[in-house]
């Protein structure tokens, strides 16, 4: 049901060999790797290389972490393109590609602009869907999956059995808020991205270990598979990843982590 992994994007500083090194000493089952600095997009010479240093370290490639932007490409009509994120995710053998909903806040946006980013996030799925990945969107800020009511919006309105969401936790919602979100993006959910924030401090992931236990059960509920993403750690420091995992992997082995119907 679950699986385990590291957000390169967690530790840009470092080379693609120690976040393999890092993931395999944690125990992680996998890596999404980020399209920025780690795997660039349409560099397929690196996404080759990476594949294999994943896989050779028994890992495997959880996502890959786009920054593609849905609905932009025609406004900046510079690389990346969808065709050149696709390639690089088939060369990494992963099976999901994760995007961005545009690149404003969904109260900026009109009609029009909701209209843009569902088109293109249709020809987006049908390209991906034809190679067997699938699409989720990042659930962020500055987007239009910056709520969990704009998310269900974009969603619904997107109606594409190909694009599915990701989902962290609401820094400024309290931890009911947070399952309630949770909740509602069930049909839609593909991989969860996991950290323990207090305002904007980084904490262990211990420290939050009850509500976390919540989220991976609720979670369980939708009787697909997911990966637990660790990101953000505190202090950046690869020690904090290792004691992060610990708690990651046991809250994922609980008992307790069942399906809650």
């Amino acid at each position: 049901m679950f699986q385990s992994g590291l957000v390169s994007i967690s530790f840009r500083e470092l080379s693609p060999e120690e976040i393999v090194g890092l993931a395999k000493d944690a125990g992680l089952d996998g890596i999404e790797w980020g399209g920025d600095v780690h795997v660039p997009h349409g560099d397929i010479a690196c996404a080759t290389r990476v594949q294999k240093l994943t896989e050779d370290a028994g890992l495997c490639v959880a996502a890959y972490g786009s920054y593609y932007r849905v609905g932009c490409e025609p406004l900046y009509g510079k690389p990346p393109t969808f065709e050149q994120v696709l390639e690089t995710a088939l060369t990494l053998r992963t099976k999901t590609i994760r995007v961005w909903s545009g690149h404003r806040g969904s109260a900026e946006c009109d009609e029009a602009w909701w209209e843009t980013v569902a088109d293109e996030a249709r020809r987006v799925a049908d390209l991906a869907g034809e190679a067997g990945i699938a699409i989720g969107f990042e659930f962020h800020g500055g987007t239009l999956t910056d709520t969990t009511d704009s998310a269900c919006r974009l969603l619904e309105m997107v109606d594409h059995k190909n694009v599915g969401t990701y989902w962290q936790t609401g820094l400024d919602l309290s931890e009911e808020e947070r399952y309630e979100s949770l909740e509602r993006m069930l049909p839609w959910l593909r991989n969860l991205h996991v950290f323990h924030w207090e305002g904007f401090v980084r904490k262990p992931l211990e420290e939050a270990a009850t509500a976390w236990r919540r989220y991976f059960a609720r979670a369980a509920s939708t009787g697909r598979d997911h990966f637990a993403l660790l990101e953000f750690v505190e202090d950046d420091d690869p020690k904090n990843l290792l004691r992060d995992a610990a708690t990651l992997k046991a809250l994922l082995l609980d008992k307790t982590v069942e399906r809650d119907e």
